[in-house]
């Protein structure tokens, strides 16, 4: 909350930005949310009245306002509300919708799931599953990899996650997969209730496919754990003794490998399209991984400096989840501007990664900007936040980094790819942003 400046009222909406009618912005926001958000900041400044889908947001830009959200000194922001207005129902009780004492207790427990020790565990089962699913990627001009990409995630998920369980069948994962793809899309849906043909309709099947797929195999994960993600969540507890009941082992698996998969997608793919337009990087990143072995552990993988600094490139050109939903519980005052009890937030992170007050050249490709030299990042504690930040901050980016490294790696030992310079991914920006076309890549053998 900032106080040194005068508090005043929300700016007025200027003629023309009151949107379409119940839509708002929202169309605006589904062509292009960093042009969007760079009105938005034109504008309004930092802190901007958004019409969209039905309600008046406030969208928060620039490195202070996105750190007063995410950061909730005074503690008047809250996610549940924020995200539960846009996929609560399918996401229900995940941890990102959890607050206060009870999101602490909850992310007390989940934090067992996700130590040194079995993080390194992690990374040594993802190999086998990764192999195999690029394996069988062909030797192709105009590949689709983002469906590829999205396929291999998913399997990955359901070999860490629920430890590959045996009476799994490709039919029965492809529709996991459309069922989290349902419940994603249904945070752009303008019909908010359960109705046939609609994305908020579809995303209450998706979740009922979720539920009935994880509690079939629950049991059995509470019997017989083992090194898998679900049978850690069936029996970790805290210090204090405290587990998560059946409810809440189901409710945290759909979110977490929602989270697992879609986001780490959109890394991986923004990373293929980047080394496959700039193969002085990729072959750069192809002599590190050359020179570790096929399944390096952890700490290989951490030591993978360039891919690293490929990696946070692309989560800054391209972050998985451009704006942050929250909602405020009480009265605030951000950058000066006073903002009531119940008022819906987006938090622009997007926009603090291409801002040039921050970034040199920050529509570039220059990995070398998170090198030891030069750490633009350090520019503002929120220069850089794809995982978000405070309390809220993404539990699995440790994973999640292991991840995409694992698979890149894997394909610079044994591919070499070529995306045109001039390729832009058309993005369909309804949820979270993925290539409309598949991500077309010309892919070859090493």
């Amino acid at each position: 909350m900032s106080t040194d400046q005068a508090v005043r009222p929300l700016p007025d909406l200027v003629s023309g930005d009151r949107g379409w009618p119940l839509l708002g912005r929202g169309l605006d926001y589904a062509r292009d949310p960093v042009a969007l958000m760079q009105h938005q900041w034109d504008t309004y400044g930092p802190v901007s009245p958004l019409p969209f889908l039905g309600k008046t947001y406030v969208m928060l830009l620039g490195p202070d306002a996105v750190g007063d959200a995410l950061r909730n000194a005074d503690k008047a922001f809250v996610n549940e509300p924020a995200w539960g207005a846009m996929v609560g129902p399918f996401f229900n009780r995940g941890l990102m919708l959890l607050d206060g004492s009870e999101h602490h207790g909850h992310r007390r427990i989940m934090q067992e799931a996700f130590t040194r020790d079995r993080l390194t565990r992690y990374a040594e089962l993802m190999h086998p599953s990764i192999a195999r699913g690029l394996a069988r990627w062909p030797a192709q001009e105009g590949f689709a990899c983002y469906p590829a990409l999205k396929q291999l995630t998913l399997d990955v998920a359901a070999d860490i996650f629920m430890g590959g369980a045996a009476d799994t069948t490709p039919g029965e994962m492809d529709r996991v997969n459309r069922a989290f793809i349902a419940c994603v899309q249904a945070a752009a849906g303008v019909v908010r209730a359960d109705v046939p043909f609609t994305r908020w309709g579809r995303a209450y099947r998706g979740r009922r496919v979720l539920e009935d797929f994880l509690r079939h195999y629950l049991p059995a994960k509470r019997a017989d754990p083992g090194d898998d993600l679900f049978s850690v969540l069936c029996h970790i507890e805290d210090a204090d003794g405290d587990r998560f009941s059946d409810d809440d082992v189901v409710n945290h698996m759909i979110f977490l490998m929602m989270a697992a998969h879609d986001t780490s997608t959109i890394t991986t793919s923004t990373m293929l399209q980047l080394l496959g337009q700039h193969p002085e990087w990729q072959e750069r990143c192809r002599e590190e991984s050359m020179a570790l072995g096929d399944a390096p552990g952890l700490a290989e993988l951490e030591g993978l400096t360039s891919l690293d600094m490929v990696m946070k490139e692309a989560l800054r050109l391209r972050a998985p989840v451009p704006a942050m939903a929250r909602q405020t519980v009480k009265e605030t005052v951000v950058q000066g501007v006073r903002l009531p009890a119940g008022t819906p937030l987006a938090v622009g992170v997007q926009f603090n990664h291409l801002m040039p007050e921050l970034w040199s050249d920050p529509t570039r490709f220059d990995p070398e900007r998170f090198g030891p030299e030069r750490r633009e990042d350090k520019s503002h504690r929120y220069a850089w936040a794809p995982f978000g930040g405070g309390v809220h901050k993404c539990i699995g980016l440790h994973f999640a980094g292991a991840e995409v490294k694992t698979i890149l790696h894997h394909l610079l030992r044994t591919r070499r790819w070529h995306v045109d310079p001039s390729y832009v991914a058309p993005l369909d920006n309804h949820s979270l942003p993925y290539p409309k076309d598949g991500q077309p890549i010309d892919i070859a053998p090493l």
